[in-house]
């Protein structure tokens, strides 16, 4: 594979799933992990990606400027986002993930809808603090520094609390038989406290990330109600979800 389909791949991995690792490239593109390393470099260099230790983020993960206007696959996230508001009501409380769709997700919730939302994510927090009639409550804890996602056992501890009407969760990786699955094992915890502190669970997934894995699972597709893509819910590339019985939309 050429030095330029190469880079390619890793920028479209890196912007399909905001953060990737070199040894998830390396396998991926068949090449020496030394490689994928300098083209990591290289691409950082032109300011293409950001390197941090181990792997690679892209700038809009890290930052959600509302002036950037360069969200990877930004009509698919406004599609589901659509979907999503719908399922929403007023009185509501709800908890919600991070990551570029639930952010869609948060700038489409009508201004008079009056809701409660906690969140562990800083940028969904101040995006909702522009909507009047939501109260909006941040779960704190220890702050990824790239996602602005609050960790650990003070947020577990305040989600085990809680017993909200529905969990909206982004997606980093999803799978019929694998499920939910991700490659931070503090983020993963979170996830989970959060699905159990759910009545109904919904994924927003756009269809670039269905049928992908990562190392450690956040839950099996058993433990979702609704899933949330683009796509048409009779399109074949999501046969594979419909044994569990959950709503596709």
């Amino acid at each position: 594979m050429l030095k330029e389909e190469r880079q390619k791949f890793i920028l479209d991995q890196v912007h399909l799933h905001h953060r990737v690792l070199l040894n998830d490239l390396s396998e991926s593109l068949n090449v020496s992990i030394d490689t994928v390393r300098r083209d990591v470099k290289e691409l950082a260099k032109d300011r293409k990606l950001k390197k941090v230790h181990g792997g690679a983020t892209s700038f809009g993960f890290m930052n959600f400027r509302k002036d950037e206007g360069n969200v990877y696959l930004q009509s698919k996230k406004i599609a589901i986002a659509e979907k999503t508001v719908s399922l929403l009501s007023e009185g509501q409380v709800i908890l919600m993930s991070g990551g570029t769709t639930n952010m869609e997700v948060a700038k489409m919730i009508p201004k008079k809808m009056a809701l409660t939302v906690f969140t562990p994510s800083l940028h969904v927090a101040m995006e909702l603090l522009e909507l009047p009639e939501v109260e909006v409550i941040f779960l704190g804890g220890k702050l990824l520094h790239d996602a602005k996602f609050a960790v650990g056992g003070t947020v577990v501890n305040s989600l085990s609390q809680l017993r909200v009407d529905m969990c909206i969760l982004g997606t980093g990786y999803l799978d019929a038989e694998f499920g939910l699955t991700e490659f931070d094992w503090e983020v993963i915890q979170v996830k989970q406290a959060m699905i159990r502190a759910a009545k109904k669970t919904v994924i927003l997934s756009v269809s670039d990330k269905l049928h992908s894995v990562q190392k450690y699972k956040t839950c099996d597709m058993s433990a979702v109600d609704i899933l949330v893509t683009e796509l048409d819910p009779s399109n074949e590339l999501l046969d594979a979800f419909r044994p569990f019985h959950l709503q596709l939309i």
